[in-house]
């Protein structure tokens, strides 16, 4: 299976309904429907994987968990959104990618930290690159817990809710750990300025 993530109209636009007929649809055996829920959620599985710690292996992650998917939907519940709970699954397969995973070389690292600003928006001309790094930069040595929410609630731009369903963590959790995070992220990128400052 090859993910593609160049179809922009199934990114995040779409109706959870839809998704939902769409799930029906793939336990009465249609499995074009189920193409039509991988077009439209690789993007965000992709960029959830990066986010979270896969790396280099993002894709193969995300293979793995839409496999493991799709052959979960018989305990997805139709009243919740889908994406959710797909990005759950993500979630757990970079946590198991990232525990049994080896030393990575300098140069995954590097392919990693590239494909990681690349899925942030590649067009983006508001953030130049040097900032970007920082922030990039300054969010990956936040705490793994920390970390994660942050990259949930800002870089992939879920609601405290979702957050709380990906990483399977009660709301209230999530609002403590990104009250914490954002501090300590203004905290890193303050020091970094008045470093380069004084350079």
């Amino acid at each position: 299976m090859t993910i593609s993530t160049d179809d922009a109209s199934h990114d995040s636009s779409q109706d959870g309904r839809d998704d939902a007929d769409l799930v029906g649809r793939v336990r009465a055996g249609d499995t074009d429907a189920y193409a039509v829920l991988v077009r439209r959620h690789a993007r965000a599985a992709l960029r959830t994987a990066v986010l979270l710690g896969a790396g280099s292996d993002a894709e193969d992650v995300v293979q793995e968990a839409l496999v493991k998917a799709y052959r979960s939907l018989g305990s997805f519940r139709a009243d919740r959104p889908f994406r959710p709970w797909l990005l759950r699954i993500v979630a757990n397969e970079t946590r198991n990618a990232h525990r049994s995973a080896v030393r990575r070389t300098g140069r995954e690292e590097r392919q990693a930290r590239d494909l990681w600003a690349e899925l942030l928006d590649p067009s983006a001309a508001v953030v130049d690159r040097e900032e970007k790094a920082r922030l990039l930069a300054a969010v990956a040595g936040l705490p793994d817990k920390l970390r994660l929410v942050v990259a949930c609630r800002y870089l992939l731009e879920l609601d405290e809710a979702a957050t709380a369903v990906v990483l399977g963590v009660p709301r209230g959790t999530v609002k403590s750990r990104l009250s914490r995070g954002l501090a300590r992220l203004r905290e890193d990128l303050a020091t970094t300025i008045e470093e380069v400052d004084h350079a």
